[in-house]
């Protein structure tokens, strides 16, 4: 029997946010979504006025939009394969006005403080001052917006005249003009920033730590991630396949000028652009290796070589940042983990639910749609979690499985194969149904998610 006597709190409108309240109010869940900014979208804004978007005039999406769109709105056919910013964040915009989605959103309104109760609800205390209580709350604040720089930094930066910034602080080309630019990272927005640059600046230089693959958007005339993608072909079938397509496509990075990659495709999260590589071609853009150190007006690399710059961009990724639980409360190693059930369920703390805190190998889109289904289902009783030690074995499984495969690096520790994950929660759909259909039938179910978890940590039940 379902329950919708539930009120869940949402924290974000963005792409994962708004996936997550249009499931739990088709289900007739008193959700309530919370968002700083004033429409719904994130990361995919540009100057957001939430103040905290990664968004920069030139970005497109990485993902083609047949393999980002929710499942019940396909994105406009009218749009290209790799859709520019603002209109993936009309299509956010349309798809709240579709299903009615923002009369459950408080705009221009945070979250400050989340604490849980010892009687399994949640005080929320928002930006407005106030404290409403909630029986769950679903986490959807995003992961791209808390600049991580190098750790240790480089030395001699304390010295340098000329500007550093972080990626997340690159808008427009006009930061670019004139400029000689070093851009540091060989990841997504490194390439974005630095083709750009290479436009707009006088000099333009990219430094590489690791070498890494690049990904043209297309291959024989098709977005890349249509070839072969489904999650119905598992990975050890669909990635050798892949690694000898992206060998034929680009060839060794090394005629690029960039570092031989020290791993194998997809064993590290994809750097995806058409352009970086023609632009390398062209001399529009010197490689060089990782920084050694800053020296006044210049910038001196680990083979000795020197260039003078005055403006150097950090594209070294983020932190996993949640501001509005107590320190250390998730993630006390500082190693950023976050350990959950299949990446959505905390394990101790009943109705802590997590959505979107992934970095797949294609879009979040269909995944926290997905995922929120899962959270769904659990709410209202008709998915049952497994026991706390399977779940501890999944979760140490999933850690192990992460470290075999990838490069270590933080930001792998989230990572994902989009198509294999779609698969696992969709087989985990199915085994938490089969779990709660072998409980003993009550008359409605237990009263709150919170209430219900402990139940479930006591009765062990079996994977």
């Amino acid at each position: 029997m379902n329950d919708n006597s539930y009120r869940v709190c949402v924290i974000g409108a963005g792409s994962a946010g708004i996936a997550a309240v249009k499931v739990l109010a088709e289900r007739g869940i008193d959700v309530e979504c919370f968002e700083l900014s004033d429409r719904v979208g994130g990361n995919w804004v540009w100057r957001n006025s939430n103040g905290v978007s990664a968004a920069y005039r030139s970005l497109h999406i990485n993902t083609s939009r047949r393999r980002m769109e929710f499942s019940d709105f396909p994105m406009p056919g009218d749009l290209p394969d790799f859709a520019r910013h603002d209109q993936v964040a009309a299509y956010f915009d349309a798809y709240a006005d579709r299903f009615g989605l923002r009369e459950h959103i408080r705009f221009r309104t945070g979250v400050d403080h989340v604490e849980p109760r010892r009687d399994g609800t949640f005080e929320v205390t928002l930006s407005t001052g106030e404290r409403p209580l909630y029986d769950a709350v679903l986490v959807a604040n995003g992961h791209h917006w808390d600049q991580r720089l190098p750790e240790p930094m480089f030395p001699g930066l304390d010295t340098f005249t000329g500007t550093v910034m972080h990626s997340h602080a690159y808008t427009a080309e006009e930061q670019l003009l004139g400029r000689k630019v070093v851009v540091v990272g060989m990841g997504n927005s490194a390439m974005d920033i630095a083709v750009d640059a290479s436009y707009h600046s006088d000099e333009t230089y990219l430094s590489a730590r690791r070498g890494v693959h690049v990904v043209p958007k297309y291959v024989w005339g098709r977005p890349y991630d249509q070839i072969g993608g489904s999650e119905w072909l598992p990975g050890s079938v669909r990635w050798p396949i892949a690694r000898r397509l992206m060998a034929a496509a680009t060839g060794p990075m090394e005629r690029y000028g960039l570092p031989a990659p020290d791993h194998r495709f997809a064993q590290a999260h994809p750097t995806m652009s058409s352009r970086i590589l023609d632009r390398l071609a062209h001399g529009a853009i010197t490689p060089k290796p990782n920084i050694d150190r800053f020296d006044g007006d210049h910038v001196v690399f680990t083979d000795g070589s020197r260039v003078e710059a005055d403006l150097v961009v950090f594209c070294t990724g983020y932190k996993i940042s949640f501001p509005f639980f107590d320190r250390d409360f998730l993630d006390p190693s500082g190693d950023n983990e976050v350990e959950l059930y299949r990446r959505v369920f905390h394990t101790t703390v009943p109705g802590l639910y997590f959505v979107g805190l992934i970095q797949p190998l294609g879009a979040i889109m269909p995944i926290a749609e997905r995922q929120s289904e899962l959270i769904a289902d659990h709410l209202q009783g008709v998915y049952r979690l497994p026991s706390a030690s399977s779940m501890r074995k999944e979760i140490a499984a999933h850690r192990r499985g992460i470290e075999k495969r990838y490069v270590a690096s933080k930001r792998h520790t989230i990572q994902a194969d989009y198509d294999d994950y779609m698969r696992t929660l969709r087989l985990e759909r199915r085994r938490g149904t089969r779990r709660a259909a072998g409980r003993t039938p009550v008359d409605r179910p237990v009263a709150s998610a919170a209430a219900r978890r402990a139940a479930e940590l006591a009765a062990e039940v079996p994977a």
